[in-house]
């Protein structure tokens, strides 16, 4: 007998199907892809990483720029959406509980989204066995996929919690966009201006830069370019000193783990309380 969680896996992934979901994840990975194959092949170096290990580290800072928002569009109206096209109520007449619907919800996202970067790593690592040996790669392509699979990870989760607590399509939308724009724009023109007007200790300011996963996930890139973090200049030497370049990439791995984690287990909370007949 085929359990209530397949069901529902197939039923999301056949109308991420329909509506063109994974095609468009697919291709925006495709096109980034093909934009720094071009770009990281070339002579030049940075930091002494050339050919496809440049590729892994300039796709991993694409996908954590870009995707947040694809994340929160694709997840931020998921509850809401069923709630209001009768799915739900059509549900509720099945003998299966709500949170399987909602791991359903999470397995298809993390499918669809990230399907296709791991996908497209294991070509790279082929295509890499098969010209010139680059002994740096496996760790920079492990490295890289961790942390992007961690990120889309906590927007997953922070876009079914905001599905889960909004009233609307619309007012889910906005909410989406202010928090897209809160972490990935906002913070940082906030904490330049906050050092500039005040004197904050540094150890504020670093705690309130690594609650935004998006930042968390950038420091931990640049530990794969610079294990000493000499990039970051006075920052990258009190980090370096701190923590350390692995505890720094276990915290940009774990921290946006943590917030998935406690966001989807928010929206299971509210998911089992509200009414689904909207």
């Amino acid at each position: 007998m085929t359990s209530p969680l397949f069901v529902f896996l197939r039923l999301e992934l056949s109308d991420a199907l329909r509506s063109k979901w994974m095609l468009f994840a697919s291709s925006v990975y495709l096109a980034l892809g093909g934009a720094f194959v071009w770009l990281g092949l070339r002579e030049s170096s940075v930091l002494g990483f050339t050919g496809l290990s440049r590729v892994m580290l300039n796709m991993a800072n694409a996908v954590i720029v870009v995707f947040p928002l694809i994340v929160l569009i694709g997840t931020h109206a998921a509850v809401i959406r069923g709630r209001t096209s009768g799915f739900c109520e059509l549900m509720l007449t099945q003998p299966v509980r709500r949170s399987t619907w909602l791991f359903a919800l999470l397995a298809s996202r993390l499918l669809i989204l990230l399907g296709p970067l791991m996908l497209l790593m294991l070509v790279s690592a082929i295509v890499a066995q098969s010209g010139e040996s680059e002994p740096e790669f496996w760790l920079v392509a492990a490295r890289s996929l961790s942390i992007c699979a961690a990120l889309v990870f906590a927007f997953i989760g922070a876009g079914l919690w905001i599905s889960s607590a909004a009233s609307t399509t619309e007012r889910a939308l906005v909410w989406a966009l202010i928090l897209f724009v809160a972490t990935s724009a906002l913070q940082d023109v906030l904490l330049i201006t906050t050092l500039l007007r005040t004197s904050l200790p540094p150890q504020v300011v670093f705690g309130l830069a690594v609650l935004n996963p998006s930042e968390a996930a950038r420091v931990g890139i640049l530990t794969s370019v610079d294990p000493e973090l000499s990039v970051l200049g006075p920052v990258g030497f009190w980090l370096a000193n701190t923590l350390g370049p692995l505890r720094t990439m276990q915290l940009a791995v774990a921290w946006p783990l943590t917030i998935g984690v406690v966001c989807f287990l928010l929206a299971l909370v509210r998911l089992r309380r509200i009414d689904l007949v909207a």
